[in-house]
């Protein structure tokens, strides 16, 4: 059971990224990046495959070198979503990547060089219908901006965000998309606040450089969280030091769990205590990993006693209470006939999800035959 959520989202600009809408009414879409050597066509096209098959809405591909750049051409044809490539410095590795079809281009205008460089870079963009994402960090601000904040601040984060936005208006270029990324929460915070006031555009949020899969998930929940309940952001990434899967996971869950977004199951499961009568700890490990391939938006409750089992129960799509010997079974809120032996609760639960789904997706190929 999932209820719409509450929060009210910035007014933004929409552009498309491939197939993708950023930005405006669409979903705030989830991305994430390869780690793999871009020249390594077939190790890198692998990787954007299982995480397409996360979810991911999009894919970031870094390409440093021309020979990159070639492998790119390879890499594009074969991916199943939107593919940004991530450019520094070199105006001539983007208009190569413009050429064979990227979906949008992050590379920061101030730092191509001359302006008939940015003028080449845009007027590609333009003539192809390729977006730009500007990229602030936090860790690679400028050396005057540096001097004159004396840290980084997210005053500090802004000003360097408007030198390219400044450059793109100049150009009458309106479709990119601004982050300022940090690895410090109440500086990302704080940047994007000021930013959602200055530009229509959208924002790609995210806490740069986080940490590892559960420090970086934590610091990232709580940037992003903080964020997103006060409606700024229109496309995330989590970065974490991990399999770029589980950047796509948590980036749904963060979603998901401020009922944003939806996508697979939402589990409520109690920590355990010396209640529960069978083995939640291990019950919920075997079932994320059972039902890993269910993208529907579903919730299931999994308690390991009555006291708070049967209340949860009640606003979960199926639920599972723990008691003695055999556990009871919920079905949209109403307690059923069937209940589950206490030693296999996950092959049990696993049967009743899918066949749950199977009836789902039965009456809606009925309702559409009628």
């Amino acid at each position: 059971m999932f209820s719409e959520s509450p929060i009210i989202r910035r007014k933004s600009r929409q552009i498309r990224v491939g197939n993708v809408l950023i930005g405006g009414d669409a979903p705030i879409a989830v991305q994430s990046m390869t780690n793999t050597r871009t020249t390594d066509v077939d190790a890198t096209v692998a990787q954007i495959h299982a995480i397409a098959k996360a979810g991911a809405d999009l894919v970031r591909v870094s390409v440093p070198t021309m020979e990159a750049a070639e492998a790119f051409r390879l890499i594009k044809l074969q991916s199943p979503i939107p593919v940004v490539a991530d450019i520094h410095f070199d105006y001539r590795i983007a208009l190569k990547v413009a050429e064979y079809g990227v979906d949008c281009l992050r590379i920061n205008p101030g730092n191509i060089g001359r302006e008939d460089r940015v003028r080449a870079v845009v007027d590609a963009a333009r003539d192809k219908g390729i977006p730009i994402r500007i990229g602030v960090n936090g860790g690679s601000l400028e050396q005057d901006l540096q001097e004159k904040y004396g840290e980084p601040t997210p005053e500090a984060l802004v000003e360097s965000a408007m030198r390219h936005v400044d450059i793109l208006d100049k150009l009458d270029f309106q479709d990119f998309k601004v982050s300022v990324k940090a690895s410090d929460v109440f500086l990302a915070v704080g940047a994007y606040r000021l930013l959602a006031k200055q530009i229509e555009q959208p924002l790609h949020l995210g806490i740069t450089e986080a940490g590892g899969a559960r420090s970086g998930a934590v610091k990232s929940a709580i940037g992003l969280g903080m964020l997103l309940a006060e409606g700024i952001g229109d496309t995330l990434r989590i970065s974490l030091a991990a399999d770029p899967v589980e950047e796509v996971k948590v980036g749904f869950d963060i979603l998901k769990s401020l009922r944003i977004r939806s996508r697979g199951i939402n589990f409520i499961a109690c920590p355990s205590c010396s209640r529960q009568e069978f083995d939640v700890i291990k019950t919920m490990n075997e079932l994320e990993t059972r039902l890993e391939d269910i993208i529907d938006p579903l919730t299931v409750s999994v308690i390991g006693c009555v006291v708070n089992g049967p209340g949860e129960a009640l606003i979960s799509d199926l639920g599972v209470a723990g008691a003695s010997k055999k556990s009871g079974f919920y079905l949209k809120g109403e307690r059923q006939k069937l209940r589950f032996d206490n030693d296999n609760i996950a092959e049990q639960l696993e049967q009743q999800v899918r066949q749950y789904l199977a009836a789902q997706q039965q009456a809606i190929a009925v309702k559409n035959v009628e």
